[in-house]
């Protein structure tokens, strides 16, 4: 863990640069590194499924639709711990990150046992509405009954993880979403395939006792995902209890009973990042929704693009989080105006990110769709919305940068008012305007060419008005200090 009190840098942003940079990228490159390691939960999940039968992948695609954004609103809720921990530890204040950690863990607590509820009660009336084939629906049901269960867990994890993010130690969550992997991946062998797996890959050597596993498809698939949260779980505990990173923070130590007061900031902080990460899952949600009746290449042009500049967006997702951490450490060691440059610092280091991964869709664009389709229309569209997805670089990785910063100073309901009305209005309200509708006489129905540009407008309204705010916020904050 990094020394609590944040020591004054030379003043300027080019000094500040210099010697915030590197701890920057080592806070964020670890944060990648988990969510890839997550995201390749989700990859492994389908491919096995999928070959499975179809029916199993049918119904684990519907099945995540409906838990993957409940865990993302836990995730952002939980997120508003981070930039409280940042904060006290900047100020030297370790006595209260003990009782607010606490306060996470019961919120956690609370929010796993609610979706676990929703997801094993409330999946049959949404399947009826989205009006989803029995077969699928009834599979479907099973695996979401059995993620259910992980719920909880998953929660803890993420509030430990949180904590640890606050107090500039990130590694955990990487090595511990890797071990989350490493446990899904048999897990699901086992579970999905059953006996037939082991038979498929030894033959006749087969013990018997394998060769008669049932092959549980999809139910299979969410129990091995349920595994693989408490799995991380527990091994998250168990690292908080016994490694030395967290210095004189004895977390499992004399545990607080809930607290109103630290339960009401955590959620002030939290519930704001949480509804906005849910706006941005629907986007995307719905958008898929909307071009799903133009057509099976559409379709499958629209994921192939989507998945692919996904995987890049990472490290700027990955740069904002760490800059929460960063931010909110130097506010909290009592320097604001430091702050404001180690924001704009980590901001610059966005920009810098988003022309690199521009220039790497440029350069490996063919060759990467080439991998994931050998049909012709397909790539052809494909490159065509990639070529779009560079033009969007630069707003997408300004913007999560900037809400990163703001986190850092605790300013999170603004980014959610943002979030609702750039997502929301400007993307999907005018993407489906340009896709389906067009404008009057001047542009045709742009089909799902339309969809991707109201992307660009909604991300670029977004990166423009968190500048805006960040430049306001960040001033006021500086003012207020010199006042004393």
């Amino acid at each position: 863990m990094e020394p609590t009190n944040v020591r004054p840098f030379p003043t300027g942003l080019g000094a500040t640069s210099r010697r915030e940079s590197w701890p920057l990228i080592r806070l964020a490159l670890p944060i990648c590194g988990a969510q890839l390691a997550q995201a390749g939960m989700s990859v492994v999940d389908i491919m096995m499924t999928g070959r499975q039968s179809a029916t199993d992948l049918a119904a684990v695609s519907v099945g995540a639709s409906l838990w993957m954004p409940l865990m993302l609103f836990m995730t952002g809720t939980l997120m508003g711990l981070t930039p409280i921990v940042a904060q006290l530890l900047g100020g030297g204040r370790q006595a209260g990150i003990r009782p607010n950690v606490h306060q996470a863990l019961w919120v956690g607590l609370v929010l796993g046992l609610v979706s676990a509820l929703l997801l094993r009660l409330a999946v049959a009336p949404v399947f009826a509405w989205m009006e989803v084939p029995p077969e699928v629906a009834e599979r479907a049901r099973d695996y979401v009954g059995a993620v259910a269960f992980g719920m909880p867990g998953v929660a803890i994890f993420l509030a430990l993880r949180a904590f640890s993010d606050g107090v500039n130690h990130t590694r955990p969550a990487l090595w511990i979403s890797l071990i989350g992997l490493a446990v899904n991946i048999p897990s699901n062998y086992v579970l999905i395939y059953g006996g037939d797996g082991f038979t498929r890959l030894l033959g006749d050597a087969t013990p018997g006792w394998l060769a008669d596993l049932p092959a549980l498809g999809a139910y299979g698939c969410g129990i091995a995902t349920a595994i693989a949260m408490w799995v991380m779980t527990l091994a998250m505990v168990r690292y908080t209890q016994k490694s030395r990173a967290y210095g004189s923070i004895e977390l499992w130590h004399s545990p607080t009973r809930p607290n109103p007061r630290m339960i009401a900031e955590l959620l002030y902080v939290g519930v704001p990042i949480g509804v906005a990460i849910f706006v941005e899952v629907t986007l995307f949600t719905l958008i898929a929704l909307f071009i799903a009746s133009l057509g099976e290449i559409v379709v499958a042009a629209h994921q192939v693009a989507l998945n692919y500049t996904s995987v890049l967006f990472m490290l700027p997702l990955s740069l904002g989080m760490a800059l929460t951490v960063r931010v909110g450490n130097t506010l909290g060691g009592g320097d604001p105006r430091l702050a404001r440059l180690v924001a704009w610092n980590g901001i610059l280091i966005a920009l810098l990110v988003a022309l690199f991964n521009s220039l790497l869709l440029w350069l490996t664009a063919e060759t990467i769709v080439g991998l994931y389709t050998h049909n012709v229309e397909v790539q052809t569209l494909t490159l065509s919305l990639v070529g779009l997805a560079m033009l969007y670089q630069v707003s997408d990785s300004l913007q999560v940068a900037l809400a990163g910063a703001l986190r850092g100073y605790k300013d999170t309901r603004v980014i959610m008012f943002i979030t609702l009305l750039a997502y929301w209005l400007v993307g999907l309200g005018g993407g489906h305007l340009l896709g389906r509708y067009g404008v009057g006489d001047w542009i045709e129905p742009m089909g799902v060419h339309g969809y991707w540009i109201g992307l660009i407008a909604g991300l670029t309204v977004a990166a423009l008005l968190l500048g805006e705010r960040f430049r306001r916020k960040a001033r006021s904050v500086a003012r207020r200090a010199e006042d004393g």
